[in-house]
């Protein structure tokens, strides 16, 4: 008696949407092939603490394979999505052995997003990202070694341009950075160098609208500028960066700040993996899906996560990209993936928001939890430190990150201050990673997907 095969799912990209897709089939009648050019997934919330010096790389990641363990009918493949043919239901997937084809039943790509930098070539190649590990690694050796060279000058000006950075983006990642910074020089290597003068970091918050965390209600925007302001942060609204060097960073005031370190965290846009649909695509190029999540046309295709655009008709804004939204999608994905075999239907996609937080900095943090109750400062701080352990995947890191917390706050150092450089993949160009534009890493996901 010859058994039918069981139909196959495939999953582009180990981010929040696809891995929560998978995890959701795991033992179910399906057979499915998660793919991801990295080996690991990547809680993305706290990179910028990696690059800080506040976590190591591997209290925020986990080796996908060792999630889905026990997962018999879950497969994983390291690899680069280079093509998918939607006629014939293949896509083409470039690994370490060369490129292979994957047929598929289901589709479900969850490639993410990638950083805008709004057509300026000369800013990106001065600026650092914190979209993936590598990201957050390189500017932490940067930092690190900026901050080696400013104990040594001899020139004050030097010093000062050694020291100051310039975080672009009023969001949650932008306020998070600029804070963490502010804390690692003045709270922590600061007292390792009390031969030497002056060693204070100046970090400047800059924004080009006239508000930080745009989604959140005023009393909590206006509280997380002042908490920004206390810990040292210059902010700077309306303004916008129009040009940079590796050693300047000129402003849209006209005002040149001497520096040597951009960060941007300015805006994303949809992974170029979208174009290999072969459907049209919205602003920021992300796709239109409909109450399924399917984009037009293509019934056995979902897409999920930052990739998809659609309507809420609760508040007639586009889904926002963020991680809930695509952890909604993903379980919703999977619902439907299994109700289609039974031949059964699922109720269109709804998303539930729990909220929004950013946090700024040590006891400091804006939180507004189901869009009803807004909090501040300490309070704030204890619900987002709270949530996020609540939310990283495997134990292991969990207490790893707790402990890391509570050492760091009881005693202000944060030990993870090593500085790692691979010569073979170190950046060219500061904000570059190796991968950064190759058509090869065309599936690289971000943890909002």
């Amino acid at each position: 008696m010859t058994i039918a095969p069981r139909p196959k799912v495939v999953i582009i990209g180990a981010g929040f949407g696809g891995l929560n897709t998978a995890r959701a089939l795991i033992n179910q009648p399906v057979d499915v092939l998660l793919i991801d050019r990295n080996n690991y997934h990547v809680f993305t919330p706290l990179l910028y603490q990696v690059a800080t010096c506040g976590l190591d790389p591997s209290d925020i990641a986990y080796p996908v394979r060792g999630i889905f363990r026990r997962a018999k009918n879950v497969h994983f493949l390291l690899g680069s999505v280079t093509g998918i043919d939607t006629a014939g239901q293949v896509i083409t997937v470039k690994t370490e052995l060369g490129e292979r084809s994957e047929p598929y039943d289901t589709l479900v790509v969850a490639a993410g997003s990638v950083t805008t930098y709004f057509g300026s070539a000369e800013i990106q190649a001065a600026s650092f990202e914190i979209k993936d590990l590598t990201n957050a690694v390189q500017l932490r050796n940067h930092v690190l070694k900026l901050l080696e060279r400013a104990a040594w000058t001899d020139n004050a000006e030097e010093r000062r341009a050694l020291t100051t950075m310039v975080v672009v983006g009023g969001g949650p990642t932008g306020l998070e950075t600029a804070g963490a910074l502010v804390e690692l020089y003045n709270g922590v290597v600061k007292q390792e160098y009390p031969q030497v003068a002056h060693l204070d970091a100046r970090v400047m918050l800059v924004e080009a609208t006239d508000r930080v965390l745009a989604p959140f209600p005023e009393k909590l925007r206006d509280s997380a500028v002042e908490q920004l302001k206390s810990l040292g942060v210059e902010v700077l609204l309306g303004v916008r960066v129009s040009g940079a060097t590796d050693s300047t960073i000129t402003l849209s005031n006209g005002v040149v700040v001497p520096a040597h370190t951009l960060v941007w965290a300015a805006g994303v846009e949809a992974s170029p993996l979208a174009k290999a649909l072969g459907v049209e695509t919205t602003r920021g190029g992300r796709i239109a899906v409909n109450e399924a999540l399917h984009p037009e046309g293509l019934p056995n295709v979902y897409v999920i996560g930052d990739l998809a655009y659609r309507i809420d008709p609760k508040t007639d804004q586009p889904y926002p990209q963020m991680i809930p939204v695509a952890i909604q999608q993903a379980k919703h994905t999977a619902k439907d993936i299994l109700a289609r075999l039974k031949g059964q239907t699922t109720p269109a996609f709804t998303y539930f928001d729990k909220g929004i937080m950013a946090t700024i900095g040590r006891s400091r943090a804006v939180a507004y939890p189901f869009n009803r109750v807004q909090l501040t400062g300490w309070l704030a701080w204890v619900t987002w430190l709270g949530l996020h352990l609540i939310w990283l995947m495997g134990f292991r890191n969990q207490v790893q990150v707790f402990i890391n917390w509570l050492w760091n706050y009881l005693t202000y150092d944060r030990s993870v201050r090593i500085i790692l450089e691979n010569t073979a993949v170190s950046r060219t160009k500061p904000g570059q990673s190796a991968a950064k534009g190759s058509t090869e890493a065309i599936q690289h996901t971000t943890g909002t997907t």
